[in-house]
C-alpha cells in the first residue's frame, strides 16, 4: 500500500457511486419541531441538509461497505497512530490539548476519535482501490510487462561519481560540473580497461559511501527497484561485464559491474508483483484514477441512491475531486 500522509484527504475525501432513480426520497412528514405555531417537518429538514452533508452520508456508506470487507488489522492500527502523531506534530507541535482545540477548524471533526475514524476509512478506501485496479489489469498487460521488463534478480556493484554542481549555480557552472564528473567516470573506465580491480577502484573513487567500503557491492536486487537508466543498463550487461560508458542518473554517473543473474521467474510466480507495479504506474501517471476507480468500485458493489438531489450533489462533489486531482478546476 502506498503510505501517503492523508493531511488533506482526511478533511476532504468522501466517495460513493450512485445510481439515480429519477425521484426524491421521502421521509416521515410529521413535524420535528414547533414553536408558537411555527413548524419544521422532517421532510423540510431532510431537504435542507441532504445537499449540504453529502460527504457525511458518503462516509457513513463507505464504512458500511468497507468495514466488513477490510477487517481492522494491527498494520491499520499502526498506520492510524502514525498519522495522528504526524498531524499532531504538524499542527500542534505534539501538544495533545492544542491538537484537540484545532482539529475542528483543520479537519472538520470534534474529537480525535472522529479524526481516527476518518483516517481509517481513507486507509480502507486505498486498500479497496488498490485491489480493484489490480483486479482489472488485463492478462495481456501483465504478459507484456513480463516479456518486456521482468528478469531474474541481479547481483552487481557500482562506482558512483557525483557532480558537485549546486542548484544555485548558473547553468554554465552546472554544465561544467557535470562534464567534470563524466570525465572522471570515463577515466575510471579506462583504468578498468587497463586491468585495474573494480572493487579497489570503488573504494578509492566512489561517492556512494554506503557501498564504496564494500567494493561497490549492491548485493542482489530486482532491476525494477532501481531507477530506470540504471535498470536498463544493468539488464543489458552480461555476467562479469561492466558498462563501457558512464550511466547517467539523477544520482550522478555510474560504472556498473554485473556479477550474477538469477533465472527469470515463471509468469505465474511474478504476476502478483507485476500487477502491483502496473497499479502504481497507473496511479502515478493519472492522478484522477484514484477517484474514478473508487466510483467504479462502488458501482460494482451495486450501491444505489434513490434521491435525485443527493445524486446531483454527489456527482458535483466527485467532479470537483476529479478536476482538482487533474489540476483543471473551473474558474
Amino acid at each position: 500500500m502506498n503510505k501517503k500522509i492523508l493531511l488533506g484527504a482526511v478533511a476532504t475525501l468522501g466517495l460513493l457511486t450512485l445510481t439515480g432513480c429519477g425521484k426524491s426520497a421521502e421521509v416521515d412528514s410529521k413535524n420535528i419541531i414547533e414553536m408558537d405555531g411555527a413548524k419544521v417537518s422532517a421532510q423540510e429538514f431532510f431537504d435542507d441538509i441532504k445537499e449540504k452533508h453529502i460527504k457525511e452520508l458518503i462516509d457513513k456508506m463507505d464504512h458500511k461497505l468497507l468495514d466488513d470487507e477490510y477487517k481492522e488489522t494491527d498494520e491499520e492500527d499502526r498506520y492510524v497512530e502514525e498519522q495522528i502523531n504526524t498531524l499532531k506534530t504538524t499542527y500542534a507541535n505534539g501538544d495533545d490539548e492544542t491538537f484537540k482545540s484545532i482539529i475542528s477548524s483543520y479537519f472538520g471533526v470534534d474529537t480525535i476519535k472522529e479524526l481516527e475514524d476518518n483516517i481509517r476509512i481513507e486507509y480502507k478506501r486505498e486498500q479497496a482501490i488498490n485491489d480493484y485496479i489490480e483486479k482489472n489489469i488485463s492478462d495481456k498487460e501483465v504478459e507484456n510487462y513480463y516479456n518486456t521488463y521482468t528478469s531474474g534478480e541481479i547481483t552487481a556493484s557500482h562506482i558512483l561519481i557525483k557532480s558537485d554542481a549546486k542548484s544555485t549555480d548558473s547553468a554554465e557552472a552546472q554544465a561544467k560540473a557535470e562534464e567534470k564528473a563524466k570525465k572522471e567516470a570515463e577515466k575510471i573506465i579506462k583504468e578498468l580497461e587497463d586491468g585495474a580491480d573494480f572493487a579497489e577502484l570503488a573504494k578509492k573513487y566512489s561517492d556512494d559511501e554506503a557501498t564504496a567500503k564494500n567494493g561497490g557491492s549492491l548485493g542482489k536486487f530486482s532491476p525494477d527497484d532501481m531507477v530506470e537508466q540504471f535498470a536498463a543498463a544493468v539488464k543489458e550487461l552480461k555476467v562479469n561485464e561492466y558498462t563501457k560508458k558512464p550511466v547517467k542518473t539523477t544520482y550522478g554517473y555510474h560504472i556498473i559491474l554485473k556479477t550474477a543473474e538469477d533465472d527469470k521467474p515463471e509468469l505465474k510466480d511474478a504476476e502478483k508483483d507485476i500487477r502491483e507495479k502496473l497499479r502504481e504506474q497507473k496511479l502515478n501517471s493519472d492522478k484522477t484514477l484514484y477517484y474514478k476507480s473508487l466510483k467504479e468500485f462502488r458501482e460494482s458493489k451495486g450501491l444505489k441512491f434513490g434521491d435525485t438531489t443527493m445524486k446531483k450533489a454527489y456527482d458535483d462533489y466527485m467532479d470537483t475531486l476529479i478536476k482538482n486531482a487533474s489540476g483543471t478546476t473551473e474558474q
